[in-house]
């Protein structure tokens, strides 16, 4: 059967119009910059390095993390005016937006990747959404003391076996959260951990929960495998003696750092980076540094670490080899170094050098400078192999 000449210039159009290849995307090549005070983020390369897109409209930024669907597909921002923001990073867009509470500072997603979790400072408590469509699935209010007060939660991150875990800054408790069916989670309390937990990490294989104190001086630990024990308080004389500085910015322990046998984290108020033997839990080393650490992140290899500092120090950066526990590099970046990420396999290191209106990339092994990527006022710089992390 032959064709009409008419419906054979239509096929011809049509084709014609169509581009000879679609470009291809790798989710495992990318990366989101928040720009945080005009509520947008770019999309990046993590391997060329180069920005691919911005998308806009996202609310307060002031205070944003990320986590990633299990493809790395999506990338689901918590924002500080409680919206929560599903991104297709293949399509450049929003896929979904809700304003969730009043006053989000971050969120998890489970161990199967069907349930997010946000935790509120207003109205104090988690949320549980589902983790397509965003419907909420549960709400728990962080209700402590006699009086039903509600507490601003903080470091919530996921946990093997479905479960989420928290604190309650004010009610100085932690929560270990039983999702396994979502719409009725089931809560662990454990009370008078420790006064003002102001954040927390897990160690990598999920066991070890950490949460830091700022109303006190040390750790509260949860043994994950036996919670029946407990939360033990550790480190509790780390600096008694010392004199107190004031607090320019609450470090933070979500960028942990274990390497073998040692766990490093910020000290509050101190020119110091803390190193613990996680086999008894003891301080063994104290390492100054230019200031008051913020982020203490390991390169993926665990070899080095990389620090960054509170004002009035936060154009520094300074890098650790755990080797010998030394500073072996010092870097001046530009004003205000607000975050820190590594490539998936820790051959380079991303900075926000927010005042510098910059992201710059560095060669972990030469501490040379390997590119610099424009941005509005970055702050974090979250990369798609979190999807495969625990606790991140």
């Amino acid at each position: 059967m032959k064709l009409s000449y008419s419906r054979c210039l239509l096929i011809f159009l049509l084709s014609s119009a169509l581009p000879s290849h679609a470009e291809l995307r790798a989710t495992g090549d990318l990366g989101v910059v928040i720009e945080r005070e005009t509520g947008s983020i770019q999309i990046v390369n993590t391997t060329k390095p180069a920005s691919l897109s911005r998308i806009e409209g996202l609310g307060d930024l002031s205070h944003a993390s990320i986590v990633f669907s299990r493809d790395q597909r999506y990338a689901y921002v918590f924002g500080r005016d409680g919206g929560l923001t599903k991104i297709d990073l293949l399509q450049d867009k929003i896929d979904k937006r809700i304003i969730q509470a009043g006053n989000s500072i971050g969120g998890a997603i489970s161990q199967d990747g069907k349930v997010i979790a946000v935790s509120n400072y207003t109205p104090g408590g988690v949320k549980l959404f589902d983790s397509v469509t965003l419907e909420q699935l549960a709400e728990i209010p962080a209700v402590y003391g006699e009086d039903n007060k509600l507490s601003k939660v903080v470091g919530l991150v996921d946990a093997p076996g479905q479960r989420f875990v928290c604190s309650l800054f004010e009610g100085n408790e932690i929560w270990l959260i039983d999702a396994k069916n979502p719409r009725q989670p089931v809560v662990k309390k454990f009370k008078d951990i420790g006064k003002q937990p102001y954040d927390a990490l897990l160690t990598p294989d999920g066991h070890f929960y950490a949460a830091g104190l700022f109303g006190e001086k040390g750790l509260s630990l949860l043994d994950l495998w036996q919670p029946e024990k407990g939360v033990e308080h550790i480190l509790e004389d780390y600096g008694k003696d010392d004199e107190q500085m004031p607090v320019y910015k609450m470090p933070h322990l979500e960028g942990w750092t274990v390497a073998g046998d040692w766990l490093l984290v910020p000290a509050v108020g101190l020119h110091e980076v803390l190193v613990i033997d996680t086999r008894e839990w003891e301080l063994v080393k104290r390492i100054p540094v230019a200031g008051q650490p913020v982020f203490v992140t390991s390169r993926p290899d665990g070899r080095q670490v990389w620090v960054n500092f509170a004002f009035p120090d936060n154009q520094t950066v300074q890098v650790i080899d755990l080797k010998d526990f030394n500073i072996v590099k010092t870097l001046q970046p530009g004003k205000a170094v607000l975050h820190m990420e590594f490539s998936p396999r820790g051959e380079s290191v991303w900075l926000a050098v927010r005042d510098e209106d910059r992201v710059m990339v560095y060669d972990t092994e030469t501490f040379q400078e390997m590119a610099r990527l424009s941005a509005q006022k970055p702050s974090g710089i979250f990369f798609t192999d979190r999807a495969n992390r625990i606790g991140w």
